[in-house]
């Protein structure tokens, strides 16, 4: 009996120590070959409080954070942390129809959908998660965007980097948005500029298409934001797009996991909502932040 406790014991402790040494063993971001713009002297470093293996039972809440930090969605779409978990290896944010309207700020939402945020920011580095869509109107995002609460002078203006912006079900026939089910749509913004900044206002757009539907698999979303100037966007591993931001991209910003609605993409006939929570589920495999080190 006593050895059969031990061993296990044994086979726990394993399992710990294989958990352990798996949930951070990536070396580098996820690269094709020839594919790394890293230079010759420089290697990748994991910045572990923005990079999550999702491997728990519930949301780390040291390094993430699901109450909207102030947002609470657009109307119709309420972020409700009901609708964040952590389960079989992932995040999942999953979207729902609420049983009765709900009015906050003098708006009507009708739908729930789900906000992570790291509490950490950082400037430039290489972000990416591994990502499946949910396959209704509502969003499945991946993003960055800094910090203005109680910042003061040029600095409170808004920056923001979409990595992957993607809906599942299209309901808007504008032409801009024919395949915006089957792209990596990647965007970097300026605006909010306080007066007397001389700072641009404007948006420049990258991404790629992925060659079938966002939520028919996990795709690999990344983005080496390498300067105030120069961003480079990564679809599975291959750089599909290079943008210069229509202002400076020199402020630390913050992750965004988000399923949200969207005004331009309204909610359709039937509520948008008549598919399993399998189907109306967006997962994130695992999200990883990289900074260069020499």
């Amino acid at each position: 009996m006593k050895s059969t406790i031990k061993i296990s014991q044994q086979i726990s402790v394993l399992i710990m120590l294989l958990i352990a040494s798996t949930m951070f063993a990536q070396k580098a971001p996820t690269f094709l070959k020839g594919e790394d713009p890293k230079p010759s002297n420089k290697k990748w470093k994991l910045i572990k409080n923005m990079s999550d293996e999702f491997n728990g039972k519930k949301l780390n809440q040291a390094k993430w954070q699901s109450s909207g930090q102030g947002w609470i969605g657009r109307a119709p779409g309420l972020f409700l942390a009901e609708n964040v978990k952590v389960a079989d290896g992932s995040l999942q944010i999953t979207t729902t129809k609420m049983d009765k309207t709900v009015v906050k700020n003098k708006k009507e939402f009708t739908h729930g959908g789900g906000y992570v945020g790291s509490r950490n920011g950082m400037k430039y580095g290489y972000y990416e998660c591994s990502m499946k869509a949910n396959k209704t109107f509502m969003s499945s995002t991946f993003w960055l965007i800094n910090e203005s609460r109680g910042v003061q002078g040029c600095d409170k203006r808004t920056t923001e980097l979409d990595i992957q912006e993607c809906v599942g079900q299209i309901v808007n026939d504008a032409k801009w948005m024919k395949e915006f089910d089957q792209k990596m749509n990647s965007n970097t913004h300026s605006r909010n500029i306080p007066e007397g900044c001389d700072f641009k206002k404007g948006t420049s757009k990258g991404g790629g298409a992925l060659g079938g539907k966002v939520y028919d698999d996990y795709h690999v979303y990344g983005v080496w934001w390498k300067s105030k100037d120069e961003v480079l966007f990564f679809l599975d591993g291959k750089l599909v797009k290079k943008v210069t931001p229509p202002a400076d991209f020199s402020i630390p910003m913050h992750l965004r996991m988000v399923v949200e609605t969207y005004d331009w993409n309204p909610v359709p006939a039937d509520g948008g909502m008549n598919k399993t929570k399998e189907e109306r589920t967006t997962k994130y495999d695992w999200v990883r932040s990289w900074k260069l080190v020499n």
